[in-house]
């Protein structure tokens, strides 16, 4: 019989029924059934005591050992059985911790018990989130410059910088005339942008840092760092004059090429050979050249007459050829000198795409005045009377039937200039035509304008629906995310 109330029980060491020894002994004295835990709203993370913010998402393993810190020192005394979480309501800001423990009581007989512990989420601003608040308050900024008139390559870097979000981190980005500077809480998120902008372009960077406080009892000092990271200033369709020494390096390519992507590299063609040829960064930077027109000097053709050629012979220790390019010979019109017979003889690396009556687009170097000096220097022979560049196609026809579209970074803009928009459409036609481009982009179908047939007529090239992403829109909760079992 129970020694208390007389119950008749299996014997036990405490001689008690389980109601009695619960009433005498509560082995969950000393545990806290109350707790906080601080959460900012802002970035959706919890603090770790002492000042380590984690990420956590509703009713996950992380949480649930976050909260078991919090009375780890107590459950020291008891053994832990099982910890769960109770469902509350996502807003309520209140977790519940139904937690199970077992102890050794009055001569060795085990209790077990089971109880709730309640915790208020608390909001709290993180430092993180204070910095980007406050705006002006950074440890470093990562100035991204390049000098040419034409914005190209920086439209692809920044649709690179959104593919891989490496955005996230920065305090606020900020255009100017020739470039971006991102700003950074701390010199490790900048050196990390410095690292990913030299894979990615080809580039060269400075560091500075300048002294803003000292602590000389605790030896601590307070710097702010510059990252200087300039790109060459070589955009895609630039006709670029290669130094004697480079042409022959490459292959003994002609000096007059044609730059027909920049990517990490810089990728040039030989209008006359096919011969193709890239640059890094370290190459440009040792033998530096520059472009030799500027796009605003592209002037529009018309083509009389072309004609492919077929097995052209290399000449000695010529390189690599292109394979997605023909080489034909074509016999070009000024559309401005229709009215005369002034016609030009040129080799084009276009013969895939153009055909008679074809428009395209150009560089006249046989009336302009060269102002570069190895163009000067070069055989007057050696440099052909015209560049072609690309096919030209109506532009209102290909903006309205474009049913994709591009993400932008959010950026502070000082003054935007008449010209941006016009260098944009130029590059969302880049990524049209060029492949290899678009592998790299995040391209979204632009669902307000209708689908149309990929193979409708031989028009100016189009991205299929295979390439395009689909724009989702996704309102997460406050204290949900990925897994939160307890919003569905």
């Amino acid at each position: 019989l129970c020694c208390q109330c007389g119950v008749p029980i299996p014997p036990n060491p405490a001689n008690m029924c389980v109601g009695c020894l619960r009433a005498q002994v509560d082995i969950t004295e000393g545990i806290p059934k109350q707790g906080t835990l601080h959460f900012c709203k802002q970035c959706e993370r919890y603090l770790q005591p002492p000042g380590t913010w984690i990420q956590c998402t509703l009713e996950s393993r992380e949480l649930l050992a976050l909260c078991l810190k919090k009375i780890k020192a107590s459950l020291s005394r008891v053994r832990l059985i099982d910890a769960g979480f109770i469902w509350t309501e996502p807003h309520s800001k209140r977790l519940k911790l139904k937690l199970t423990v077992q102890k050794e009581v009055i001569n060795g007989a085990v209790l077990q018990q089971v109880f709730v512990v309640e915790y208020m989420v608390q909001s709290q601003m993180c430092e993180d989130c204070h910095r980007i608040e406050a705006k002006d308050f950074w440890k470093a900024v990562v100035q991204v410059r390049q000098k040419t008139l034409h914005k190209k390559t920086f439209y692809y870097l920044e649709q690179l910088i959104l593919k891989h979000r490496l955005h996230q981190n920065t305090l606020r980005i900020k255009e100017i005339h020739d470039g971006l500077d991102f700003y950074y809480s701390s010199k490790q998120q900048a050196q990390k942008m410095v690292d990913f902008l030299q894979c990615t372009v080809p580039s060269r960077s400075k560091s500075s840092q300048r002294l803003i406080s000292h602590d000389i009892h605790s030896n601590v000092y307070n710097y702010k760092s510059t990252f200087s990271v300039e790109i060459v200033p070589i955009c895609k369709d630039n006709v670029v004059c290669l130094s004697p020494k480079l042409a022959q390096s490459l292959g003994n390519m002609s000096q007059i090429c044609v730059c027909i992507r920049v990517t990490s590299t810089i990728h040039l063609i030989d209008p006359s050979t096919l011969q193709i040829a890239e640059i890094d960064g370290n190459t440009y930077w040792r033998h530096p050249f520059n472009s030799l027109f500027h796009p605003k000097q592209l002037e529009e053709f018309i083509i009389m007459d072309i004609n492919r050629v077929q097995g052209k012979k290399k000449g000695a220790g010529a390189g690599a050829r292109s394979n997605k390019h023909t080489l034909a010979e074509a016999w070009v019109q000024k559309t401005s000198e229709l009215n005369t017979d002034h016609q030009y003889f040129c080799c084009t690396h276009l013969g895939h795409i153009l055909n008679p009556g074809d428009l395209v687009l150009g560089f006249d170097l046989a009336n302009c005045n060269l102002n570069d000096e190895f163009a000067n220097k070069m055989n007057p022979h050696n440099i052909p009377d015209v560049v072609l560049i690309k096919k030209s196609y109506d532009r209102t026809k290909r903006q309205r039937r474009r049913n994709w579209k591009l993400k932008e970074l959010e950026r502070d803009r000082e003054g935007t200039d008449t010209d941006d928009e016009r260098q944009y459409q130029d590059f969302l036609e880049d990524l049209e035509e060029d492949e290899a481009i678009r592998k790299n982009v995040n391209i979204y179908r632009n669902a307000d304008i209708p689908v149309e047939s990929d193979t409708d007529d031989d028009g100016p090239p189009r991205i299929s629906l295979a390439e395009m992403l689909e724009d989702l829109h996704i309102s997460q909760d406050a204290t949900g995310g990925e897994g939160a079992n307890m919003m569905t």
